[in-house]
């Protein structure tokens, strides 16, 4: 770490108590306070949650659309041919393919945020699965990017949709928007994924369910928040 990271990190980290667990109001005041870069940083959420993600029935994983959007300019590339294809377009989807689209992703010309399939086009993806999946693009039935109705799933990505997945030690990270949105939106955009992860807690899941949350920017220390408060939050 630089001297001039570590300072600016000494810095922020001087203006509230790490150990302090947050109420989400608070929290929220308390992460937007800690701006310093140059850009528009991105507010993340971080969530730690007793869940064993080794067994399929607690692999949590799903999409939720903020409500204020991400403040993240998505491009949105479609596998679909004919009338679907014409429906992605008309949504106002990037790009929209089929044989030419798999081309495309095996050059790795993958000039797209998210990607949307209609069910019958899942053959063609598979060809490129290799290349999509460690990037996180593969389309699933679970983010509501494998759908027939991919007129509305181009809309959702447009107007901010989030897909989550869990990881293999129970973290989950998602964007919440951008540090120069009101602290209003921000907590908005948090509650909603909240009740979204509240409602996938699977039946099988032991204890606590959300174990540890933090929010924090780009560019900035986390910010702990009490989980009791979250829990709750359905």
């Amino acid at each position: 770490m630089g001297k001039k990271v570590a300072k600016r990190l000494q810095n922020l980290l001087s203006k509230f108590d790490s150990t302090q667990l947050f109420s989400l109001e608070e929290g929220v005041k308390v992460a937007k306070s800690l701006a310093s870069a140059k850009f528009d940083e991105t507010v993340e959420i971080s969530l730690r949650l007793g869940v064993d993600p080794r067994h399929a029935d607690q692999m949590i994983r799903g999409a939720v659309v903020l409500p204020h959007g991400t403040g993240k300019k998505v491009r949105v590339a479609v596998f679909a041919k004919d009338l679907k294809a014409d429906e992605a377009k008309k949504a106002g989807a990037d790009i929209v393919g089929d044989e030419d689209l798999v081309e495309m992703i095996k050059n790795g010309n993958i000039d797209f945020d998210m990607l949307i399939a209609t069910p019958d086009m899942m053959a063609l993806v598979g060809k490129v699965g290799r290349i999509l999946g460690p990037k996180g693009l593969m389309p699933n039935p679970k983010t509501g990017t494998v759908t027939l109705e991919v007129g509305k799933a181009v809309e959702n990505a447009k107007s901010g949709q989030v897909n989550f997945r869990v990881d293999k030690k129970g973290n989950i990270h998602a964007p919440l928007g951008k540090v120069s949105f009101s602290e209003d939106k921000i907590k908005d955009n948090l509650v909603e994924f909240l009740k979204t992860i509240n409602r996938l807690k699977p039946a099988s899941a032991k204890g606590k369910y959300i174990k540890g949350a933090a929010l924090s920017l780009t560019m900035s220390p986390s910010v702990k928040l009490d989980t009791q408060e979250l829990v709750d939050i359905k």
